[in-house]
């Protein structure tokens, strides 16, 4: 593949101001780091960048210039570093970062740790808050009986940077009697997560669910009591809190009685690839990390080795997750460009016909991308 798509620069039209010209103000630029990553990675991002040329290109008020960095198990491959100090420092100074799918199964660590560079960039730029979007677009692409497109339409916000993830770092021998994972919670992390899910819920249906197991451990009962005292001050916002069993039950029974679910990390890992199961899959599963000053776009899948290179890869997730960017940059023209895009892929799968072969379709990578871009 020529990976020249993802290095070129985006420039958009669309004024927030009928009265203003494009030649009176100069267009606000955007600086995006791209991250394609290992595996499928490069495939899914050529196609996302295209539909995010094509969504932001008659707009003046703004224009996106991208720039690929290395970052990744091939990188760790070839120069010991899978996330080296130059793309480091240009992800925290972007405006944004667009990741395509990180990891190979056999690079690991000599601890035996799987390189994950997507989790050191979370926890070193401070990404504490993970948006997992869910949607059905099409009755047909869910394994749940009389469910319509739309009856599931729900957010998991997961907290990135603590939790049973806190220890990941640790070291442990192989001949040691015991290993302990350790769950920690914090005041400080739990408060801005929750407050973030909150901010959440008003803009969607102001319903909001803590998924924990405060009925066993007392971390969680720590979090459930922060959870409490922060919905104080969302009065507007109904809640309900669920042990985390009873959660992955009420998905799959009964997913639309779901509007916005806040959980700890692991529980979040775990229950956002349950929901993608009941939409479609992970090819139909975008995200964000999202910090206070930075913010990484990816799809939840992972690099699929085994397909990479087919030209089958389902760009969806990728391509939404762009979408997701555009939203976070909060200028009236990237909003713009991201309903286009979203509208574009409803469209889209909308026609089961419309699928690639994770979808039991017969679409390329490519094909799939030429339709969203028709769609738009």
């Amino acid at each position: 593949m020529d990976n020249s798509d993802t290095r070129s620069q985006v420039q958009a039209a669309g004024s927030a101001d009928a009265q203003v010209s494009a030649t009176s103000v100069p267009p606000h630029t955007f600086q995006i780091a791209v991250l394609p990553g290992d595996g499928i990675g490069h495939e899914v991002m050529a196609e996302a960048i295209r539909v995010l040329q094509a969504a932001v290109s008659n707009r003046v008020t703004i224009r996106l210039q991208l720039q690929e960095v290395p970052a990744g198990a091939e990188e760790y491959l070839q120069r010991g570093n899978p996330l080296p100090a130059d793309t480091l420092a240009l992800c925290e100074a972007a405006d944004a970062i667009l990741l395509g799918a990180m990891g190979l199964p056999e690079v690991r660590w000599p601890d035996g740790r799987e390189v994950a560079p997507q989790i050191d960039l979370r926890e070193q730029l401070d990404l504490y808050c993970g948006l997992r979007p869910l949607r059905l677009y099409h009755s047909a692409d869910t394994p749940l009986k009389k469910l319509q497109a739309g009856e599931i339409d729900l957010l998991i916000v997961r907290e990135n940077t603590e939790g049973l993830f806190s220890s990941r770092l640790a070291r442990a021998s192989f001949k040691a009697a015991v290993v302990e994972d350790v769950l920690s919670i914090s005041r400080v992390g739990s408060e801005r997560v929750f407050r973030a899910a909150f901010r959440q819920a008003q803009q969607r249906r102001r319903r909001l669910t803590l998924v924990d197991k405060a009925n066993v451990l007392p971390s969680m009962v720590f979090f459930r009591n922060v959870f409490d005292e922060v919905a104080c001050e969302f009065p507007d916002v109904q809640t309900e809190r669920m042990y985390v069993d009873a959660a992955a039950l009420h998905l799959v029974q009964k997913p639309q009685s779901f509007d916005v679910i806040v959980t700890e990390n692991m529980f979040g890992d775990i229950l956002s690839d349950l929901a993608a199961a009941l939409v479609g899959g992970m090819g139909l599963a975008p995200s964000a990390d999202i910090g206070d000053h930075s913010a990484v776009f990816q799809p939840a899948h992972g690099t699929a080795p085994d397909i990479a290179g087919r030209g089958i890869a389902n760009p969806t997730a990728m391509i939404l997750s762009a979408a997701l960017m555009l939203d976070w940059l909060e200028y009236p023209d990237c909003s713009h460009g991201a309903d286009q895009i979203r509208r574009a892929v409803a469209t889209i799968l909308a026609n089961p016909a419309l699928r690639t072969p994770d979808l039991d379709g017969r679409l390329t990578t490519r094909a799939m991308g030429d339709a969203v871009l028709e769609a738009l």
